[in-house]
């Protein structure tokens, strides 16, 4: 499978998270004060929750339901109640768009 168009980049805020589903994956994707942009897996793994809907503070993204902060670049929970990362999405940019490969998962 090749990427998929996700959105234009400014289409995302800064420093909020924005959901997508590609091919059944649901990604949370973040554009950070810097301009860099990252793609996790939306769904905590402590409470199957969309991290979505959390809070972003520097490269992490936190859980709004019970806290647990997942970083943008490995996906492992930083803190508890979760233990389990989250997979890791390649972003490529493209002509201002950005572009996700949901069958691929960075190795971090």
């Amino acid at each position: 499978m090749t990427s998929v168009r996700v959105c234009a980049i400014d289409d995302l805020a800064v420093n909020e998270a924005s959901r997508f589903v590609l091919e059944g994956v649901p990604i949370a994707v973040v554009k950070d004060a810097a301009g860099d942009v990252f793609a996790i897996g939306d769904t905590c793994t402590h409470g199957d929750i969309s991290l979505a809907e959390g809070f972003v503070e520097d490269d992490t993204l936190e859980c709004w339901a019970h806290g647990s902060m997942f970083s943008l670049k490995t996906g492992k929970p930083l803190t508890l109640p979760a233990y389990e990362p989250v997979p890791v999405y390649q972003v490529e940019l493209k002509d201002g768009d950005v572009h996700i490969d949901p069958a691929v998962t960075l190795a971090v």
